[in-house]
């Protein structure tokens, strides 16, 4: 039997390909690989590198059991917990309206952090261009000597 040279050049070359995709596929990362976040955080917004508008809201929220202070482009937000929040001395009822201050907003139903731009905040608009965003974090149950710190860069419009 004599083999035709087209035929194993074209099986050769489907051969390869096969390969290079499984490669591709073993060493592609793809969703929280990808972010690099550390296991203490289940999300950041914007995430790293992303392109947001000048009034948009950062938002880190956590794995269950930790707090955090943010800071943008080297400015440490106020940090207003919301479940200190009250009006007039009692606890605000399911639904009712309150009024956030300017400053980052810690929510330890939640374990989320938050920060959005507003007339009367230490931050009134993000201006255009690159943005550096930062987090110091540490367990509720454990004392501030166990802080860690993440960093990222995001950009506006």
């Amino acid at each position: 039997m004599k083999l035709d040279p087209k035929l194993l050049l074209a099986s050769m070359g489907i051969s390869a390909g096969i390969v290079l995709f499984v490669m591709g596929l073993n060493t592609g990362l793809t969703g929280r690989d990808a972010t690099n976040l550390p296991d203490a955080i289940e999300n950041i917004s914007p995430g790293q590198g992303e392109r947001v508008l000048r009034q948009s809201q950062i938002i880190v929220d956590f794995i269950d059991g930790y707090e955090a202070t943010m800071f943008i482009d080297g400015i440490e937000l106020p940090t207003t917990r919301l479940d200190e929040l009250v009006t007039s001395g009692t606890v605000p009822a399911p639904g009712a309206q309150i009024d956030l201050p300017p400053t980052a907003i810690y929510d330890p139903g939640n374990f989320t952090i938050s920060y959005l731009p507003q007339i009367g905040a230490p931050i009134e608009e993000l201006k255009q261009g690159e943005h550096t965003g930062k987090v110091k974090f540490w367990l509720t149950n454990q004392a501030d000597n166990k802080v860690r710190v993440y960093t990222w860069k995001f950009y506006t419009d």
